[in-house]
């Protein structure tokens, strides 16, 4: 397909600030999949711009740790972990939980720590089974999905009933104000809550900013839904 290379140059001129030409394809191809799972494989060598930790006190891990509630016992899953920079804080917090980690790329899963469970996967064909968690979450991942309402899906779909779950994203209005791969999309908050409640009984969206006593700029939204 002549249209993938010509992403893949629109993604290199946009790490270095240029505007994206091309629209964000919108079906997940077997060579588009091999090309993000690439191309995660080589960021995982950049620990600056992809690093395995997070500050436990930014409001994105707050509002996990918030929305998933007490989960000793329970199985939680991190959609897209990285290198496990969110489950980490999950698992030291909640010691008594099976927190499992999916990523598309191998190499970013190699950074992952047990007690952490890793699997590797695609967002929109989760290997797991039906109603297999008790909780999910999804930060700055779904971005990378390419078929979104496939992902949304899926990601309901192994989450229980009254099951919580938690999308972490960029907002669509301020797409163009970071460099961003060719195939990545931002979401308009009611985009994302009106997936979520083909699936859910309860989703809300909000506007988030990286520190809890900071106002938000619109820049992020935390979609939180009851299956």
């Amino acid at each position: 397909m002549n249209w993938l290379p010509r992403l893949l140059a629109r993604w290199s001129k946009g790490r270095t600030g240029a505007t994206p030409v091309l629209p964000a394809p919108t079906r997940l191809t077997a060579e588009l999949e091999d090309a993000i799972r690439r191309s995660f494989d080589e960021a995982a060598r950049d620990e600056n711009h992809f690093p395995s930790t997070i500050d436990p006190r930014i409001w994105h891990v707050k509002l996990v740790l918030e929305h998933l509630g007490d989960v000793a016992g329970k199985r939680v899953l991190d959609a897209g972990c990285g290198k496990g920079r969110f489950a980490r804080i999950v698992q030291e917090r909640n010691p008594g939980a099976e927190v499992w980690g999916l990523d598309i790329s191998a190499e970013m899963l190699r950074h992952v720590p047990p007690p952490i469970h890793t699997r590797q996967g695609s967002l929109t064909e989760l290997p797991f089974a039906d109603e297999w968690f008790d909780g999910a979450y999804a930060t700055e991942s779904l971005e990378h999905a390419v078929e979104i309402e496939r992902a949304v899906a899926e990601l309901c779909r192994v989450v229980k009933p009254r099951g919580r779950i938690l999308i972490i994203d960029k907002n669509a209005a301020h797409f163009g104000k970071l460099p961003t791969p060719a195939w990545e999309r931002w979401f308009h908050p009611e985009e994302l809550q009106r997936l979520l409640l083909r699936h859910c009984r309860h989703a809300e969206s909000r506007f988030i900013s990286y520190w809890e006593d900071v106002e938000p700029d619109g820049m992020f939204v935390a979609w939180l839904a009851e299956k």
